[in-house]
């Protein structure tokens, strides 16, 4: 919708459907408030109706949400409480209650409540998906359930199925499938009636391993939440398995949302072949408590749109519709976050004494406004001329918005290109282009570095000037063994490399 114009996205579409509305609340969520803040004004603008419609399973502030679309309530809000769910859920919480602080001791606690949950439900013939924070944790979870069943000597009567057996009728049509794929991990669960789905393993494996739990081949599925977000794949029994997820901008564990832990519970029970549904939380004690609160006292979803304000200011100022601060507070009136802004303005460093002064926040939204402009400026994205208000378009900010480019990485390629304005070499460019904050997210994970290592001596024609434990250093290797057609053996390697092949392209631009 940034590419504005006759026969473009935004002056064609007639009805948008925004699934998943609750997202709002995550960093991907101030898209969604900029495309239908650009929705609205152009609605406004042309006098053609656009039809908006949200869903979401998992929403406490709906009513706010209603009004960012600008939904008549009376005739376009529609809310479905638990009554409405086809098959009952009941909601186990099981707090660990680790008299010491090693950390070894109290993930043998929480493998050996969730292997007594899974068998639980084993013995009742019911499938189970067991849901963990890391890829490598699926793995680890699936090893410690297998040892455990062989330990007691139910490993074949309840997980893998006993000769003759229906599940074990459907195992043997995957056994070929499964032997032929290159991940050793897959074939490894799979002997012991088990399967294990992340976003670090290839899309035909994933899909494999769906097929096998949706045929019953697969007892108990080991999984991340990307398979609770994505894919439509029931079953009676979900279980998960601690709630401590690890943040790499923070460089620490948070707690999972509780929209995440809505999300999960909303896989169990399968309508059309279950009249009930289990769902079970396994987390420390202290963390339990926070849980059930926050269950009963739903939290409101809160914008993220400041964070990146430059940017969808950005894009405003260069499709032209916003030319100046004031229209700039305009636009931020159709946002999410002046919805949030208005209803808690502490959340957003707004004293009450300003809120009372200024009560449609427009002193805030001016602030806001000429803040993002001055760093616009600063980076040489826009013009902005503090007496008059106005902002002008500049070549560095077009080519940005056309190519979805953050303000840090061309404030990055700015500053690094300044350094280099004398006869930079390709590999100086390859490595100002792999410091983009479009690649901040690639995590260095120690398992990972020998095979990089190994990478950067035999596929790196150019040096590397960042060391491979840092984003820049790994994403460097990584482009260059694309480019070389190297062979790569790690799963979780080959996601990265498709990742950052998928957006070198643009950044590269």
């Amino acid at each position: 919708t940034r590419k504005g114009g006759d026969g473009s996205l935004g002056s064609t579409c007639g009805l948008l459907i925004i699934d998943e509305v609750h997202l709002l609340a995550d960093e991907r969520g101030a898209v969604i408030e900029s495309v239908v803040a650009r929705l609205h004004r152009w609605v406004e603008s042309s006098q053609r109706q656009v039809r908006l419609v949200g869903l979401s399973a998992t929403l406490p502030n709906y009513e706010d949400v209603a009004t960012f679309l600008r939904v008549d309530k009376g005739r376009g809000l529609f809310y479905f409480g638990p009554e409405h769910r086809p098959v009952p859920l009941q909601q186990t919480f099981i707090g660990i209650t680790a008299h010491t602080k090693n950390r070894f001791q109290r993930e043998k606690k929480m493998d050996e409540v969730c292997y007594d949950v899974v068998t639980d439900a084993l013995r009742n013939g019911y499938q189970v998906m067991v849901f963990v924070h890391s890829r490598k944790g699926t793995g680890t979870t699936a090893k410690a359930m297998a040892e455990h069943a062989a330990m007691e000597g139910e490993l074949e009567h309840l997980f893998t199925g006993e000769e003759g057996t229906q599940e074990n009728d459907a195992r043997t049509q995957f056994i070929d499938k499964v032997e032929k794929s290159r991940n050793k991990e897959l074939r490894e669960h799979f002997r012991n009636g088990m399967g294990i789905h992340h976003a670090g393993m290839l899309r035909p494996d994933r899909r494999l391993t769906e097929q096998m739990f949706a045929d019953g081949a697969i007892r108990v599925l080991c999984c991340t939440a990307t398979l609770a977000w994505g894919i439509n794949l029931p079953a009676h029994t979900v279980v998960i398995k601690g709630t401590d997820v690890y943040m790499p901008e923070k460089g620490t564990n948070v707690d999972l949302s509780i929209l995440d832990v809505q999300q999960i519970f909303g896989r169990a029970g399968r309508p059309q072949y279950d009249t009930s549904g289990d769902a079970t939380l396994i987390t420390s004690h202290d963390a339990m408590a926070r849980y059930l609160d926050k269950l009963v006292r739903a939290t409101p979803i809160e914008s993220n749109f400041i964070k990146q304000l430059a940017d969808h200011l950005n894009a405003e100022v260069v499709g032209g519709t916003v030319t100046n601060t004031r229209e700039a507070i305009e636009w931020l009136r159709y946002t999410y976050l002046h919805v949030r802004m208005c209803k808690n303005p502490l959340a957003y460093g707004i004293a009450a004494k300003q809120h009372e002064s200024d009560p449609t926040l427009r002193g805030r939204s001016r602030e806001l406004a000429v803040e993002a402009a001055k760093l616009l400026d600063e980076r040489k994205m826009v013009r902005y001329n503090p007496e008059s208000g106005n902002l002008a378009v500049t070549n560095l900010g077009r080519v940005a918005s056309i190519f979805y480019i953050r303000n840090q990485s061309v404030a990055t390629f700015n500053e690094m290109m300044e350094k280099k304005r004398v006869s930079p070499t390709d590999a100086d460019l390859l490595h100002i282009m792999c410091c983009a904050d479009e690649f901040e997210n690639l995590r260095v994970r120690p398992e990972e570095l020998d095979e990089v290592d190994q990478i950067k001596k035999e596929a790196c024609p150019l040096e590397s000037l960042a060391p491979v434990e840092e984003f820049s250093g790994k994403c460097n290797v990584l482009l260059q063994a694309y480019i070389s057609k190297s062979r790569i053996s790690s799963f979780t390697l080959i996601s990265d490399t498709n990742y950052i092949a998928s957006n070198a392209g643009r950044v590269a631009r």
